[in-house]
Parts: structure tokens; sequence; C-alpha cells
């Protein structure tokens, strides 16, 4: 979502910035940067190791809540051709997940920008016990949209979120954006921007992935949700869709 969907990366740094200058902290743009993808927990954990007077949760909450008063103050600004792929998706039948690190809460603000054309599933940080590289958030997003992971493509935009969606098994696109992404192992499709790949696109630029993870798939373990109350749970990253050439039998997208 962050960096992907919409350009929240340099308010999640500024937070950082404010938030180890209250408490006279030293701090980084390399701090910064080596957080992008990671989940909360990491961050409030480095932040905390570097000075932050504050409990980890306590730095969480804090960050969480600087971030969505900032998205709130104005329009959420969208990453190019982001909105404009989801819709179209929504529209051709394909369903959708956001997949995200961030807290719930903050992910529905997004979410609920969209409306009726956004996702049908939503899966954030707080939903899963192991954060991004650990593909559980994307396993969790492909059981709720009722499709094998390998029958999903995810979009991603750090080398930690790429980690998880391809763990998961899920075709992975990794969009370059604050951190580069051009050297990473893992990801079938790498692309600088996703504005102008719309569903015609994204099929060209998956369907050999697609058709080879078809050729090898097998079951999945079933991953643990919180939400479930221990039970069983599935999963969608940053940015998964179920296989846009068999929309009409294919029920579900990560994103």
């Amino acid at each position: 979502m962050d960096g992907t969907i919409v350009d929240t990366e340099p308010i999640w740094q500024r937070s950082q910035v404010d938030l180890t200058n209250r408490y006279g902290a030293e701090w980084t743009e390399e701090d910064g940067l080596s957080l992008v993808g990671s989940g909360l927990e990491r961050s409030g954990e480095l932040l905390r190791a570097k000075g932050v007077d504050m409990e980890v949760e306590e730095i969480i909450q804090w960050m969480t809540d600087y971030v969505m008063e900032h998205l709130r103050a104005s329009e959420l600004p969208w990453r190019p051709g982001a909105r404009e792929l989801i819709e179209e998706l929504h529209d051709r039948g394909i369903p959708t997940a956001l997949v995200t690190m961030s807290r719930r809460k903050m992910a529905l603000v997004v979410a609920e920008a969209l409306g009726e054309r956004g996702f049908r599933v939503v899966v954030a940080g707080d939903d899963v016990d192991r954060p991004k590289p650990f593909p559980d958030a994307y396993l969790s997003a492909a059981a709720q949209l009722g499709v094998e992971p390998t029958a999903c493509v995810a979009i991603e935009d750090s080398a930690t979120g790429v980690a998880s969606a391809v763990a998961s098994g899920a075709v992975t696109i990794a969009v370059e954006h604050i951190v580069p992404l051009s050297e990473i192992a893992g990801g079938d499709v790498h692309l600088t921007t996703l504005a102008g790949v719309d569903v015609d696109r994204l099929v060209e630029l998956t369907t050999p992935a697609l058709a080879a993870r078809a050729a090898q798939a097998g079951p999945t373990p079933p991953v643990p949700d919180r939400r479930a109350s221990g039970g069983p749970a599935v999963p969608v990253g940053r940015g998964a869709v179920p296989d846009p050439a068999h929309a009409a039998d294919t029920e579900g997208v990560t994103r």
C-alpha cells in the first residue's frame, strides 16, 4: 500500500524524523530507508533502540496517527496508475485484496477512499502474527479471496515486500519507488511505474509466470490469522490479483 498504491513513504519518513527529534535521538535517511516495506514492529524496535523513550506499541500508534492525520488533511497521494488499475480490475470482475504492514485502521482509510470499486479483502499488519518478508499476509489474502496464491499477482515496491510475495508463491511485480529494486533477487516482472499499465497489459506481463505456476501448483498449508481466533487465514499483499486472463473462473487478486 505505502509506496505502491499511495505515496505515503515520505510521510512515514517525516514521522520518524519528528519523533526522534523530540527525544534528541540520532536518525539518518539510511535508517528510514532500511524500514521501507517492513512491519511496524521493526520500526518501533529500531526507533526505541535509537533513543525514543516509548514502548514499541506506543511508537507504532504515534506514527500511525501521524500519517493518518496527514492523509486526512488533503487528497490521498495516489501513485501513478495505481488507482486506475484497481478500478479497472473491479470493473472487469477481477477481485483484489490490499495487503499491507500498516495497521488496519490506516489501511481502511485507503480502502474506503476507493469505495465500491476497491478491494474485496484487506489484510493489515495487525491481522497476522508474522510480518513481511514472511508470506503470511499474502497467504491470508489469497485464502480469503478463495484462490491459490500461485493464481495471484502481487504488486510490491520494496525488497521486503517482494520477498514476502515471492515466498507466498504469487506472481510478483516489483515496481521501483523509494528504494532501488533493479538488483534484488526475486520478482517475475520489474517496472519503474504502473502508469499506463491496464488490465490487458497486466495479463501480457504476467501470463508466462502464471502459466508456469499453474504447471507446478501444489497444496498450500493454512496460515493462522488473529482475526479467525486461531483458525486458518488467507493472504493478499500490497498488490495481489487473481489471474486476470481467467477472470470468469478465478475468484481473487491481491494488492
